[in-house]
């Protein structure tokens, strides 16, 4: 038999409702000690602290308030097992029920985050990602393949972004789940698939919207990483919120804090080209004008020059330069020639002076050998030899006694 109902019938307000199960909650559960993994933790504008507590299977929410978190916040962060005290309560305007920490003791790291770590390592050995693999991200993409929920906040900003900046680009979506258990192979398959199109996509967005560590957990999968490592197309993550960091993120070739900021990535170069198009068509402009402005003085100051208007006086300064040269030169010939003809006079007069036929018209007379050799020396001749005595006019025979 059933137990009696003790409100059987009878009618609430929320507000009533509300209250009644918070006493009774904040009356049985005080001051209790609860253990859990740290998940989804986040921090107020106010310095509050809002996380969730899990295990395997359920979810526990709650709240820190800063005076207590101060003294506590340096043992908080995902994946952390911890044991709180406090207080269940009823936050009344949301209808959620929570648990009001007062203390937190660290226990060890959750499942979720030794299982983070564990894959980090082993593809970090492996050298997924080392950036010596890093593809390049092209500078202007026309063909863009997009891995995410078709029903999601990331495909919509995605798209925004991208018809916003150049609506002219090929967008091809892949449509997957983005948690769950069968979200990990469906993007690892989805990346595949884009691989094989013809022709060939130049850079792939792989992510979703932020959440928490559960949320995102598909992109931690070690396929997907090696699905990511594998792609021949370029690949940016766009996993989460600015602060979220997973598997994928650090395989991929770029990492994008959030799906609309890799939409800008990726058409952020054609935007700044278009920018720098503009700038330095502005500047030719402006260089043009400067130069014609140069020229036209230049041409004014030409076409009302003396020169132009009485040519002559172009060549008027040469012409009287090469006579003056002229001049100068046939003055400085003339005095070189008359150099040069004393010279040869003098030279003449030594000549005669000291020649042979001077010589001899002295007395001096020259003797020579039948050969012509001239005879210096007596000892040259011997008795009987016929030797030739040269004179003023003419030449004696004579023989050597």
């Amino acid at each position: 038999m059933e137990p009696e109902a003790p409100f059987r019938g009878q009618v609430f307000t929320v507000t009533a409702i509300t209250l009644a199960v918070k006493q009774m909650m904040e009356g049985v559960f005080r001051d209790i000690f609860v253990e859990g993994e740290v998940s989804n933790l986040r921090e107020s504008g106010n310095g509050h602290l809002y996380f969730d507590l899990k295990d395997r299977e359920a979810l526990l929410s709650a709240v820190m308030f800063k005076w207590d978190a101060r003294k506590y916040s340096l043992e908080l962060q995902d994946g952390v097992q911890v044991r709180v005290w406090g207080s269940l309560s009823v936050y009344a305007k949301s209808g959620k029920y929570q648990i009001v920490v007062k203390k937190v003791e660290a226990l060890a790291k959750g499942n979720l985050y030794l299982e983070f770590e564990r894959l980090k390592k082993k593809l970090a050995t492996e050298g997924l990602f080392d950036e010596s693999h890093k593809k390049p991200i092209p500078a202007y993409p026309q063909r863009i393949g997009v891995v995410t929920s078709p029903t999601g906040a990331a495909v919509r900003d995605i798209l925004s972004v991208l018809k916003r900046r150049n609506p002219h680009l090929e967008v091809f979506i892949s449509p997957v789940l983005v948690q769950g258990h069968e979200a990990a192979p469906q993007i690892a398959q989805a990346i595949a698939d884009l691989n094989t199109f013809t022709p060939a996509l130049d850079v792939l967005l792989v992510g979703r919207g932020g959440g928490s560590i559960e949320d995102l957990w598909a992109f931690n999968e070690e396929a997907v990483a090696r699905a990511i490592f594998a792609s021949k197309i370029p690949v940016i993550s766009c996993v989460g919120h600015e602060v979220d960091f997973t598997i994928a993120d650090f395989v991929a070739d770029l990492r994008a804090p959030t799906p609309s900021a890799a939409a800008e990535l990726v058409v952020k170069n054609s935007q700044n080209t278009a920018e720098q198009i503009a700038n330095l068509q502005k500047r030719m402009i402006q260089a043009v004008s400067l130069f014609y402005e140069r020229f036209k003085n230049r041409f004014n100051l030409a076409v009302n020059s003396r020169a132009l208007k009485d040519p002559q006086t172009l060549t008027q300064a040469k012409e009287q330069e090469l006579d003056d040269l002229t001049t100068r030169l046939e003055n400085a010939w003339d005095a070189r020639l008359t150099e040069f003809t004393h010279r040869l006079e003098i030279a003449c007069q030594k000549l005669q002076t000291l020649g042979p036929q001077s010589v001899l018209k002295r007395g001096y007379s020259i003797m020579r050998k039948q050969d012509g050799t001239v005879i210096s020396r007596v000892t040259q001749t011997a008795p009987g030899e016929t030797i030739y005595i040269q004179v003023q006019d003419g030449m004696i025979h004579t023989e050597v006694k």
